[in-house]
């Protein structure tokens, strides 16, 4: 049997991974194993991560329409229920966004709700 030294794509491989754990404190961005194991459990964060921030994402763009909403002698639950009977189509992100930046537009749609 011939004996194989795998040079090059031994050290490609560990390279990828130091490379990605560049900026780890410590032993985890300079020893293979060590960073090897951290860029694994970054990645399984990272996973976790890009679920999490839709849902904080959601719950942000929640308070802000609830407070918009409040002030205007409703409450959120009474103002979802009423755009949804009404067949306005907008949602969540962009309630918010229209409520933080253009108070004008956001008492139009709640006249909008409550006339019908």
């Amino acid at each position: 049997m011939v004996r194989v030294k795998r040079g090059n794509v031994a050290r490609n491989r560990r390279n990828k991974i130091l490379k990605i754990a560049k900026g780890f404190r410590g032993t985890h961005s300079k020893l293979f194993r060590m960073a090897n194991q951290q860029v694994m459990k970054a990645l399984r964060y990272a996973y976790v991560g890009r679920k999490r921030r839709k849902r904080e994402f959601r719950s942000l763009w929640i308070v802000r329409i609830n407070a918009s909403v409040r002030e205007r002698g409703f409450t959120y639950s009474s103002f979802i229920r009423k755009l949804k009977n009404s067949n306005v189509g907008i949602n969540r992100k962009m309630l918010a966004q229209i409520a933080v930046l253009d108070h004008m537009c956001f008492d139009q749609i709640v006249k909008a709700i409550t006339t019908e």
